[in-house]
């Protein structure tokens, strides 16, 4: 079957990452984009779920830019960050 040479451009590490993985899985990349890409046309959407990071909700920004303001003004209290 003919086929044709696909150019992307991605982080260095990225690729080196992917690649790591792809060779523990006794794949390359061009296999793993390939399996993607008909994963894609058989099932008509993108074969992992995608979403938006809610903190980045415009709803979340504003609440955060209230409780920053409360903040500055001298209300409420300041809370160190846990990591989950």
């Amino acid at each position: 079957m003919k086929t044709v040479s696909v150019t992307m451009r991605v982080e260095p590490q990225l690729k080196a990452q992917a690649e790591f993985l792809c060779e523990q899985m006794g794949l390359t990349l061009s296999t793993a984009y390939t399996m993607m890409l008909k994963a894609i046309v058989r099932t008509g959407s993108i074969p992992f779920e995608i979403k938006a990071d809610s903190f980045y909700s415009e709803a979340n920004q504003r609440h955060l830019q209230a409780a920053i303001r409360r903040l500055e003004a001298g209300e409420g209290e300041e809370h160190e960050l846990i990591e989950c």
